[in-house]
């Protein structure tokens, strides 16, 4: 388990409240013996929750009409890494069919619930797993991958489609609707790779760095500095040195940062790219709401960098 979501586990309080929140959900809506494939959504349609809502929204896609998706993290002004749950989030997963989370640690509260709130008819599809990587995988932020969503998708179909096997090809068509539409994406992701090789970027922590990787850019952060601000802890005065001198020296072309997280250290980072004129850009751990879907907000993303990278421009919200 990455570093970072080793902060949570250190909290052995918290994760037996989060058991007895879940405990308590299960009783409140009295189902002691029941499955959640005896709970079916509105008009019959399969209930699927989303840990994060970037993969809710991709159930939505896929599920289209014959499925109520919903999202337990969806607030992008809320630090994910220090959610807290209510008894609904309890309610929302027992009552679910099908389940998205990331895995790497990054949703453990999901595995608490659960556990807490066992049904053999719920679905689970854990996105680390997915993609066959072990736990000390030391980027949790899948999602940023361009590889990782239509592999999700697909697996999405394939479940919903054991759910409900008379509406299998209209998921499966969904599902290959939804790569498809990220071929604007891509080709974006290459244009900038293709035109911009190498481009010199400097980051907190690694929200983008798949993404970052994908365009061709080159982090030139230390691992150890953003491994630091993503777990938590503060980092070396040498990595902080060598952060500074990334922008004193000219060193970038942007500063990418967690727009979500932010603190003191963070805002001595963004004071300091703006005053040497480096542009500036936030990027998001869960979707933007309202407004965007997933291949939009990626989209979105590539575009801020590029807008950073030829015209000096800082999107620091998007």
């Amino acid at each position: 388990m990455p570093n970072r979501w080793r902060r949570r586990a250190t909290l052995p309080n918290a994760i037996l409240a989060w058991a007895a929140l879940a405990g308590a959900a299960l009783l409140a809506v009295g189902c002691t013996s029941s499955s959640a494939a005896d709970q079916p959504g509105a008009d019959g349609k399969i209930i699927a929750v989303g840990a994060e809502n970037e993969y809710a929204d991709v159930v939505a896609q896929v599920g289209g009409k014959y499925v109520q998706a919903s999202a337990i993290m969806s607030n992008p002004n809320t630090d994910p890494h220090t959610f807290e749950a209510s008894a609904s989030t309890g309610r929302l997963v027992n009552a679910a069919r099908l389940v998205v989370q990331n895995g790497l640690g990054y949703d453990t509260f999901m595995d608490t619930i659960e556990k807490a709130v066992p049904d053999s008819g719920r679905r689970v599809i854990v996105v680390q797993k997915l993609l066959g990587l072990p736990d000390s995988t030391p980027n949790p932020h899948l999602w940023y991958d361009p590889a990782t969503m239509p592999k999700v998708a697909d697996a999405i179909a394939d479940n919903l489609a054991a759910i409900q096997p008379s509406h299998a090809a209209y998921f499966k068509a969904n599902a290959k609707t939804f790569a498809n539409s990220l071929a604007p994406w891509i080709n974006a992701i290459g244009t900038f790779k293709q035109h911009y090789p190498g481009t010199p970027v400097a980051t907190t922590e690694p929200i983008a760095d798949y993404l970052l990787q994908a365009l061709g850019a080159d982090n030139k952060t230390p691992w150890a500095f953003q491994a630091d601000v993503m777990n938590g802890t503060d980092p070396s005065a040498q990595d902080v040195a060598i952060e500074r001198s990334l922008f004193t020296e000219h060193k970038v072309k942007a500063f990418v940062y967690n727009q979500q997280v932010t603190d003191s250290l963070t805002e001595s980072f963004i004071s300091l790219a703006r005053a040497n004129h480096i542009p500036v850009v936030g990027v998001y751990e869960t979707m933007p709401e309202p407004g965007y879907h997933y291949q939009s907000w990626m989209l979105a993303e590539v575009r801020a960098l590029q807008k950073a990278v030829t015209s000096g421009v800082s999107s620091e919200h998007l």
